[in-house]
């Protein structure tokens, strides 16, 4: 069997087995994660030359410069019959490596990735503004866009313009028209090709990710002028997500950009993965929807209030990370060991699980 008859075997084994990831390292086991665990593959490891000799098989030609000059390169990979991977190609210790995240063919709801589709839904009716999607690697932020980009294909006539490195879930126009971009193959970057997607009509903008000031500023622009701009951030929190991006701008002019951060963001959602009682994982969310005391907070700079102004929100779709551990550890979708884990305030979720919730400052039964 040649090395890339071993690949392509493996990846067709890891769909089988539902892994969400596939770890190769060069003379070491292959690793699958599976419902959030890392676990060994029983089968012999690749050589560096197998790794090698992959990699030059599935780099697509427009990246093979960029993995000889780099040493790394990020590019999808379509197997027939199994399904698309985004890959990470890179070199560790001398050696090729290879991590690969395995992107679902079929585009899901709401409600097959556990999301309240009322909130949902209520951000993809926006007209205009920017909302992000947050959370760590492998958080599910991805998966969460496609679904929404979904919901607004199947009921709203746009023109939707994505911008992503690389392409994860490829759409079907229905009643929405959805150009894809790719980094590195349609536009050399997020950057210019946010600058372009202004000139083609768009009503809405996807930005894979906000990686820097040049592509979130026109993001800013965009929004003003009354486009809707979804994109991902990497934030663990709304507050962290806020004041990151006033850090993508030199400390001198960040007071001066906070009014126009305030009006153009709509809201963010910051999500976690955790295991669920019955197999799988479940997307536990904070959802931040910027009301006009949360503008303001944000034009004062005053980020550390905005944790208290979701908890104390009368905007039914904002909710608080503990709200909605609540929320899963009562229907029993989560153990309330695994919330307590990941809760910001465990002792703040060990009242809420008993009834007792802060309320504009002071606390209720």
């Amino acid at each position: 069997m040649t090395s890339i008859e071993k690949f392509n075997s493996l990846l067709s084994l890891a769909a089988k087995h539902k892994a969400s990831d596939i770890h190769l390292k060069t003379l070491k086991r292959p690793i699958f994660r599976i419902n959030g665990r890392l676990t060994e593959v029983e089968t012999s490891p690749f050589t560096s030359e197998d790794l090698s000799a992959v990699i030059e098989t599935i780099v697509p030609p427009q990246f093979k410069h960029a993995w000889s000059r780099d040493m790394q390169a990020d590019f999808s990979y379509l197997l027939e019959g199994t399904g698309r991977f985004r890959v990470n190609a890179f070199f560790q210790r001398g050696n090729p490596g290879i991590v690969m995240r395995h992107v679902k063919d079929e585009i899901p709801t709401f409600e097959q990735i556990n999301h309240d589709a009322a909130s949902f839904t209520n951000l993809c009716n926006l007209k205009n503004g920017i909302v992000l999607i947050c959370g760590a690697t492998g958080s599910g932020k991805s998966t969460t866009l496609a679904a929404m980009l979904n919901y607004i294909n199947a009921n709203q006539d746009m023109h939707i313009v994505t911008l992503e490195d690389p392409i994860e879930f490829s759409y079907t126009d229905k009643k929405s028209i959805i150009n894809q971009r790719e980094v590195g193959i349609d536009t050399p970057s997020f950057d210019l090709g946010m600058k372009a997607a202004m000139r083609q009509d768009p009503d809405i903008i996807l930005v894979g990710e906000m990686r820097d000031a040049d592509t979130f500023s026109t993001a800013l622009r965009a929004a003003e002028t009354g486009h809707l701009v979804f994109g991902t951030l990497h934030a663990s929190s709304a507050q962290q997500a806020v004041q990151r991006l006033f850090e993508f701008f030199p400390s001198e002019v960040r007071e001066i950009m906070q009014p126009q951060i305030a009006a153009g963001l709509k809201a963010t959602v910051t999500q976690k993965l955790l295991p669920a009682v019955d197999g799988g994982r479940v997307p536990i969310v904070e959802m931040f929807v910027v009301d006009p005391l949360s503008r303001q907070i944000i034009e004062d700079g005053e980020f550390e209030k905005i944790s208290r102004a979701i908890e104390s929100s009368e905007n039914s779709h904002c909710k608080s990370f503990n709200k909605d551990l609540v929320l899963h550890v009562q229907d029993g979708s989560i153990t309330k060991s695994d919330a307590m884990a990941v809760s910001p305030n465990p002792k703040q979720l060990e009242m809420n699980l008993k009834g007792i919730f802060l309320s504009g400052g002071g606390i209720v039964d």
